[in-house]
């Protein structure tokens, strides 16, 4: 948290850089004959305001040390893994051209915790 803002689902368009945004899932089933399980893929955006890439990569560093292959809590579910997929880097075009867009992808499996 020492690197950004904060992390949000929603930002308010006065929110000060560099933060992150919970973005977009895409889940999809993973059973087996004795369980019910998902695979969630989860695009967290970081976002930046510097002419260069050096803060969001230094950033999204330590988003992967943080996530990639680390046992998370998920009320309801059994983590099963964390996988990291993709990364890409991003810039606004628009002048003065100092937003900088770090939208990583990570994969997340999960079972149905037992009743």
């Amino acid at each position: 948290m020492d690197l950004i803002k904060g992390v949000f689902d929603w930002v308010n368009e006065k929110q000060p850089y560099p933060y992150i945004v919970i973005g977009e899932a895409v889940e999809t089933p993973s059973n087996a004959h004795d369980r019910f399980g998902s695979e969630v893929l989860e695009t967290l955006h970081i976002w930046d305001q510097n002419r260069g890439f050096a803060t969001s990569l230094t950033i999204a560093a330590r988003v992967l040390q943080v996530l990639d292959h680390t046992p998370l809590t998920i009320e309801g579910h059994v983590h099963r893994w964390t996988r990291f997929v993709s990364l890409q880097t991003l810039k606004d075009p628009e002048p003065p051209g100092d937003i900088r867009h770090v939208p990583m992808t990570f994969r997340v499996g999960t079972e149905v915790a037992p009743a």
